[in-house]
């Protein structure tokens, strides 16, 4: 696991881990990191301190925790708000909108009556429920607030 320090294109600092320079590039690339104050994909790397050895190979670091967070590790509600509308944003722009068939588009794939592909759109919770009891997988995205639908 790597570190990097990162701002987003309106200035806000943050720091994220990432498995390797390379999974930083192509998740970078793909517009998958998200600045945790305000959403944007327009982040980059800014320098960081180095860590110092000090007498016996003891590195120290100036204002840098030395391990990842925990999985599960609970996000500001900022953070959590940035998060989920990235993920909405990426969604959407990468799956086809069903509206209101999302039910019956999602059982014809999982049957093989259609060529697979992403989709969102709308569902009932008892639509929902037969999904989940059929082993169709489906998520449901949140509204957030601002949603106007």
């Amino acid at each position: 696991m790597i570190r990097f320090a990162l701002k987003c294109g309106e200035g806000h600092e943050f720091d994220a881990w990432f498995s390797s320079g390379d999974s930083f590039d192509e998740q970078s690339e793909a517009e998958a990191i998200r600045c945790p104050e305000c959403g944007s994909a327009e982040v980059s790397k800014v320098p960081m301190a180095p860590a110092v050895l000090r007498g016996r190979k003891t590195p120290v670091a100036r204002d840098v925790p030395s391990d990842p967070p925990p999985h599960g590790a609970a996000m500001g509600t900022g953070q959590t708000y940035a998060f989920l509308k990235g993920l909405r944003e990426h969604l959407k722009s990468n799956a086809d909108d069903v509206g209101d068939k999302f039910a019956e588009e999602a059982r014809k794939m999982h049957y093989g009556e259609t060529e697979e592909r992403n989709i969102y759109g709308e569902a009932t919770v008892d639509e929902a429920k037969a999904l989940h009891d059929e082993g169709i997988p489906a998520l449901p995205l949140p509204k957030l607030p601002g949603d106007h639908n």
